[in-house]
This record gives structure tokens, C-alpha cells and sequence, in this order.
């Protein structure tokens, strides 16, 4: 082997070990942008399906079965097994035990399906709306949004230290924990506060 093709056989074994590392970084954007487009991601110790409602997936998270046990109460597994989209900002069960002694038990009663519908509904937005466009949204209005509910009422978005942060008619701060978990029908944020119309 002469000089000339010991030099292109350097330069060939150059340019290839050049191509493995630029693909390697392309791979992992892809592996990064695959994540946020919906794949299945856990919440309570369960898995949660794209290709599942919001209902469907709320029943197997251990972190929201006074949610789940709630909107069964009032009625609205229907509502949020339908086609929506909706996007539904889920309070933990850490954060119904937040509240006043005895106000979950209150709420579930038959008498006061009314008043727990009206706090469930304050959960919902219509639309699909991701976390991306929430800081879109807070952006554009100058730190904050203001978003209606399917109960009327609107909640005020902005960013502070610990991430978006949800203000709801009574001044409570909730922050999203968990967000853009895709569903069929809409999308899910975890949340760690109730919200109060």
C-alpha cells in the first residue's frame, strides 16, 4: 500500500467516525421528540395509554382514586370518556387530603352532586392544550393567562420557580407535576393542589 492510499483509507475511517457521532446526537432528538408526542407514560404506578381515554387511565393510577371516585359521584365518566378533547388538570389524592377535614366526604354525597361537579368541571379545559402552549399563552399575555374552564370560570396560568403555576378564584396556587400525559380524547396534567371555582 502506497502513501496516497494509506492516506485515503485514514480519511475514509475519519470521515466515518465523523458520521457515527453526528448521527448519534440526531438519534437521540428523535428518541427526545418521541416522548413528547405521546408515548405512554406513568402516573401513579400505571402506565397511561395514548390510545386510552381519560377515563380508561385515571382508574388505574393509585395517586387518583378520590378523583376518580369524584367524578363518578357526579356523574361526568360519560363526559370524560366521550370524544372530547379535553384537557383535564388532575388533583392527587395528597391534594383532596389537603382540604379541610371532611370536605371530600361532603362533596360525594348524593345531595351535594351539584357543588362537586361544578369543582370538577372547574378541572377541565376544552381543547388539547399541552404545556407548550400553556407557556405560549403566558407568554403572549405578558406572564400570565387567563383560560375558561367547562365550568365558566376562567384559571389564571403563569411560570414561577417551580414550573407553571395555576391560580384558581380563591387565590390557591396549584403547580403541574406531571404534565402532558396524551390521551385519546385530550390530555392530562397532574396537579398537586385542588382547584376552588
Amino acid at each position: 500500500m502506497n502513501k496516497n492510499q494509506r492516506l485515503r483509507g485514514i480519511a475514509l475511517g475519519l470521515s466515518l467516525a465523523f458520521a457515527t457521532v453526528a448521527v448519534a446526537p440526531m438519534a437521540m432528538a428523535d428518541s427526545m421528540s418521541n416522548m413528547s408526542m405521546g408515548k405512554t407514560v406513568e402516573v401513579g404506578g400505571a402506565p397511561m395509554y395514548p390510545n386510552k381515554n381519560i377515563i380508561e387511565n385515571a382508574v388505574n393510577s393509585k395517586d387518583h382514586t378520590t378523583l376518580v371516585a369524584a367524578v363518578k359521584a357526579a356523574g361526568l365518566v360519560d363526559t370524560l370518556s366521550g370524544a372530547g378533547p379535553f384537557t383535564v388538570f388532575a388533583p392527587t389524592n395528597e391534594a383532596f387530603a389537603a382540604l379541610p377535614a371532611g370536605t371530600v366526604d361532603t362533596l360525594l354525597k348524593p345531595e351535594n352532586k351539584a357543588d362537586l361537579t361544578k369543582i370538577l368541571t372547574y378541572h377541565v379545559v376544552p381543547g388539547n392544550v399541552t404545556s407548550a402552549d400553556l407557556l405560549k399563552l403566558i407568554k403572549k399575555g405578558g406572564g400570565k393567562a387567563s383560560v375558561k374552564t367547562v365550568e365558566g370560570d376562567s384559571l389564571t396560568f403563569s411560570k414561577d420557580a417551580q414550573g407553571v403555576a395555576i391560580t384558581d378564584d380563591k387565590g390557591n396556587v396549584a403547580h403541574v407535576t406531571i404534565a402532558n400525559v396524551k390521551q385519546s380524547n385530550g390530555e392530562i396534567h397532574v396537579i398537586d393542589k385542588v382547584l376552588m371555582p
